[in-house]
C-alpha cells in the first residue's frame, strides 16, 4: 500500500464512490458482501486499492497545506517540483495560534516585535504526493491558500 486505508468515517462518507469503483471491476453489493464474508483478504485489499486511487487523487489536487500550532505556524504552498514553506514564530509566551482571540490578535498584529516570519525553498527529495501525505500524517491539514498569499505579501516576497 502507498499511503494508509481510509477510516471507516472516511469509507462511509465516499459510500457512492466505492460503489462505483467496486461497479468498474464488475462486482456488485451482493458480490461484496460474499467477498467480506468468504474472502477477507481480498475485501482488504479492494479497501487499500481504493485508498491508495483516493489519496493519490485527494494529494494531486493539494496545492497547499497548514500546520498550527501553539507558538508556530507553517504554511506550505505545493508546487509540482518543488515546496515552498513559510514559518511563523510567535515570541510570545502568554498567546497561542491555537486560542481564537489570540490568533485573531494575529492577523491584526501581523507586525508585532513578538512574531518572527522564515521563508524557505525545498525540492522534494520523493515523490511529492508521498512528501505531502507525510505531513498530512504529522497533523497539516489541507487548505486553500489565503492564509498563505496573505503571508507571503505581507513579507514582502515574491513567492
Amino acid at each position: 500500500m502507498k499511503y494508509r486505508q481510509l477510516t471507516k468515517e472516511q469509507f462511509l462518507e465516499l459510500h457512492n464512490e466505492f460503489a462505483k469503483f467496486l461497479a468498474t471491476q464488475q462486482i456488485d453489493i451482493k458480490e461484496w458482501n460474499t467477498i467480506k464474508k468468504e474472502k477477507p483478504l481480498m475485501a482488504e485489499e479492494e479497501l487499500n486499492i481504493f485508498s491508495d486511487l483516493v489519496w493519490e487523487d485527494v494529494l494531486t489536487k493539494t496545492n497547499y497545506l497548514e500546520h498550527i500550532s501553539d507558538n508556530g505556524i507553517n504554511l506550505f504552498k505545493c508546487n509540482s517540483k518543488e515546496m515552498i514553506r513559510i514559518y511563523i514564530k510567535l515570541n510570545n509566551k502568554g498567546k497561542s495560534f491555537l486560542n481564537s482571540a489570540d490568533f485573531k490578535w494575529f492577523l491584526q498584529n501581523p507586525l508585532d516585535d513578538s512574531i518572527e516570519y522564515f521563508k524557505a525553498v525545498k525540492k522534494y527529495s520523493k515523490e511529492r504526493n508521498l512528501e505531502l501525505f507525510d505531513l498530512i500524517e504529522k497533523g497539516s491539514q489541507i487548505s486553500n491558500g489565503k492564509l498563505f498569499s496573505t503571508v507571503s505579501q505581507l513579507i514582502h516576497s515574491p513567492l
